[in-house]
């Protein structure tokens, strides 16, 4: 029988990876599904990253709120399974302004699992982010250590986690939970580090690196992550988390000389600017149990990852140029430089 799958945010950088590759077969365990994707099209979507598959006959596409509950509702009726994306992710816009990110991480995350409850729903897969950890010195984070967000981006992140497992234990909604690392790869929108760092030193221009550059993140390519997600979403036991890493941990000064190196620029076009608030030291995620558990390893090599996403982005400037001269980002022809998000942005 064909299952239906809604997927919110699936017009978003690591939501459409997953869809095209849930239509193309990539997931044996969901082959066949029938994908429905609900996506409000706020700055960081786009409709352009579905195009490979516009015109599969098992996608529809929906532009709505999560927080239409009216709408939410309609969607559900009839639908298997939910994998939830959908999230304000920027860690610098939460600063500036956190109401967008309790109204769409939490609200919009409670609306889906009461709607999910009600329709009979039999499997709700919520996406989530390390960052709900805070910052560990050394070690890797298992799931079952206590949360302890510093940014208000990540709090919205472990409100919802907590929400999401909550209506699991109450109303017995088969809920499992994904922690992932940094994400990097195409169609990432240009304000995060990655493509930012690299679509400006293709123009010739410099890149701002937080304080002394050491802060340290695991890098996972978005294909790694969405592929444990499939695994999650087909395999997980309800009322779990699982943490997704991508096993290659770096300092946000040794990722920006991989991006000089690859771009063919030197440290000449990095320029320091003053450190976030509250800006976490390191991230570091335990993946023994989604490993022991599904089978999960990652399988893109980091640096064979890295280049052909810098790859990716010398070669479709027609997709980020738009974009970037959308949010005012520098590299765009109205762009002012200070309006730019500098390394150790969130990466999803």
């Amino acid at each position: 029988m064909t299952m239906r799958v809604l997927v919110t945010g699936g017009a978003g950088f690591i939501g459409s990876h997953f869809v095209r590759e849930l239509l193309s077969g990539a997931y044996p365990d969901l082959d066949g599904s029938r994908v429905v994707v609900l996506d409000a099209l706020t700055y960081a979507g786009n409709p352009a990253n579905l195009d490979p598959v516009r015109d599969h006959p098992g996608l529809e596409f929906v532009h709505g709120d999560i927080c239409d509950r009216e709408l939410v509702g309609r969607l559900l009726a009839g639908t298997g399974m939910v994998v939830h994306f959908a999230a304000e992710s920027h860690v610098d816009r939460s600063i500036a302004d956190a109401s967008a990110f309790v109204r769409t991480n939490v609200l919009g995350t409670q609306t889906l699992l009461q709607a999910a409850v009600e329709a009979e729903v039999a499997r709700f897969v919520h996406v989530s982010t390390d960052e709900v950890y805070g910052s560990i010195d050394s070690g890797s984070w298992p799931e079952e250590h206590p949360l302890l967000p510093n940014s208000p981006y990540a709090a919205s992140k472990a409100s919802s986690d907590l929400m999401a497992l909550a209506f699991h234990r109450t109303h017995g909604l088969e809920v499992c939970v994904t922690r992932c690392s940094n994400n990097y790869g195409p169609y990432q929108f240009p304000e995060k580090a990655i493509p930012l760092f690299t679509t400006n030193l293709v123009d010739g221009l410099d890149v701002p690196l937080y304080g002394d550059g050491l802060n340290s993140r695991d890098w996972l390519h978005v294909d790694d992550h969405c592929r444990g997600i499939a695994l999650v979403a087909a395999k997980g036991r309800a009322g779990e988390v699982y943490n997704i890493g991508g096993g290659t941990e770096l300092t946000n000064l040794e990722l920006t000389d991989h991006l000089l190196e690859l771009c063919g620029r030197d440290r000449s076009a990095v320029r320091r600017v003053t450190d976030r608030a509250a800006h976490d030291r390191r991230y570091s995620v335990d993946i023994s149990k989604i490993s022991r558990e599904l089978g999960y390893e990652p399988r893109v090599p980091f640096a064979e990852g890295l280049a052909a996403t810098v790859t990716w982005y010398r070669e479709n400037r027609a997709w980020w140029e738009p974009l970037k001269e959308r949010a005012a980002l520098p590299g765009a022809a109205a762009a002012g430089r200070g309006t730019e998000q500098p390394a150790g942005a969130r990466a999803h």
